[in-house]
């Protein structure tokens, strides 16, 4: 079934419900199908038919949902495009898609008659959209994101977040993104839901949208945790969140523990991934916590751990993450040398992070397979040297690379943003950590820094590091 027909399904059962709110006002249910019908007819009269592809150059709001259901009813193939791109990755984007169509403004929707209303079959595995990763293990490759890979996902991520009527989530996070458009678009239209749109996240006109929208669901990563913490200090009212589900890099214990202290809602540590189509593992509401676990496998997704020699582990063994299931991407586009590295023929993703799965069935990462610092011999993963970091009471955010070394071959250097006013010596911070983990494994150096380099949802890129000259 075509994907767009949730929205065409949502608009006829609660055509007044508002679907999104916010910084660009309310839209009803009934009002973004209708914009999206006529996005569909401005497209189609574009020449835009099934299987052509469609890339989307705006911002969150109702013109970016307008123009992705309505590419998506006349059976075009999404490519979502982040607004922060340079030009020279726009196109070498648009040309690795082939798109026949970009649409950068609301304009281009309109002038096109009659509102299309139905929408034209698509089977389960027939592409949707495609969205190209972040680049973190080389160039961009485009991921093939099928009707009914998007549609799990979000259905598992609508069902883990317990997702209603009654909920409002908070659309911080790029619609060009997984995070934003499997689990904050479609899962809260599979919901009916409303989304409360934000076009740039800045803590403290967030918190006050999200004050205002009463909104009950944060989609984020770390950092907007920290920063939200730090603006509702100086606000006199705060939003009834009930559950945070942070993920994009690892939370530190001490974080959601602050963030629940403050609003009082749950923080659901979860993992996911482009190439799963969202979210893969995380908490359902009522099950255990176990702080420093991403949770467990959402839907009908299976998990298992492989020795990087591709044997199987026993539990509590690390090695790396694999996932198999419904949301697993169907390939890389025109590249089937990534698609054949990356899945295997029995349909087992293989995601380069490394982690162990407990007697229970938690998933714990331990960190990527590209992050690992191998120091003298020794494995030094660095979100347990993080976490260590993250529990000073100083710091605000903190970040450990391996920076090269002639004779040990990688040294373990932290990177340090103190919170206002604090002042500790970089030896401090050493000691400090040096108590807390191996003696191999402590930060040789600490750099302290204004600000960590930061991508669109607010995820530190540790590749934006140059490691060469921390040394």
């Amino acid at each position: 079934m075509n994907l767009a027909s949730s929205l065409s399904d949502a608009a006829a059962s609660h055509a007044a419900r508002p679907a999104l709110v916010g910084e660009t006002g309310t839209v009803s249910y009934a009002e973004i199908d209708r914009r999206a019908g006529l996005a569909a007819s401005a497209l189609r009269g574009r020449g835009v038919g099934p299987g052509d592809r469609v890339a989307l150059l705006l911002p969150n709001g109702p013109a970016f949902v307008a123009a992705f259901q309505g590419a998506l009813r006349l059976g075009a193939i999404v490519v979502p495009l982040n607004t922060l791109l340079a030009p020279p990755e726009i196109e070498s984007r648009l040309k690795a898609s082939s798109a026949l169509v970009l649409v950068a403004d609301e304009a281009e929707l309109e002038g096109g008659g009659e509102p299309v209303a139905g929408t034209v079959e698509r089977d389960d595995g027939d592409p949707a959209v495609i969205l190209f990763t972040s680049g973190t293990s080389g160039r961009p490759k485009g991921a093939i994101l099928t009707h009914g890979g998007l549609r799990a996902a979000a259905q598992g991520a609508a069902g883990a977040l317990a997702l209603g009527p009654e909920d409002v989530v908070l659309g911080a996070a790029p619609f060009s993104h997984v995070l934003g458009l499997a689990t904050g678009l479609c899962s809260t239209l599979l919901s009916g839901a409303a989304i409360a749109i934000v076009r740039r996240f800045e803590p403290e006109a967030a918190l006050a949208l999200m004050t205002e929208t009463g909104t009950t669901i944060l989609l984020g990563v770390p950092t907007m945790c920290i920063s939200l913490c730090q603006a509702a200090r100086a606000a006199g009212e705060l939003p009834p969140i009930r559950i945070a589900h942070v993920g994009g890099a690892p939370v530190p214990v001490e974080v959601a523990r602050d963030f629940e202290r403050v609003f009082g809602g749950e923080v659901f540590e979860g993992y996911g991934l482009t190439e799963l189509s969202g979210i893969a593992t995380t908490y359902v509401q009522g099950q255990p916590r176990k702080p420093g676990s991403v949770g467990t496998p959402l839907g009908g997704t299976e998990l298992r751990i492989r020795s990087l020699e591709g044997e199987a582990v026993a539990a509590g063994e690390v090695g790396e993450v694999e996932f198999r299931g419904p949301s697993v991407i169907g390939g890389y586009w025109e590249d089937p040398e990534a698609t054949a590295a990356a899945i295997s023929a029995d349909g087992w993703l293989a995601t380069g992070d490394l982690g162990y799965v407990d007697e229970d069935g938690y998933l714990f990462l331990v960190d990527r397979k590209k992050e690992l610092i191998i120091r003298g011999g020794y494995s030094v993963y660095p979100r347990e040297v993080e976490e260590a970091l993250y529990a000073h009471p100083d710091v605000l955010e903190a970040v450990v690379v391996g920076a090269p070394h002639e004779t040990l071959g990688e040294e373990v250097v932290a990177l340090v943003v103190l919170r206002p006013g604090a002042s500790p010596g970089a030896d401090e911070i050493q000691a400090w950590t040096k108590e807390r983990v191996a003696a191999y494994k402590y930060p040789r150096r600490v750099i302290f820094v204004d600000e960590l380099p930061k991508g669109p949802t607010g995820k530190i890129l540790k590749r934006s590091i140059d490691r060469r000259a921390l040394l």
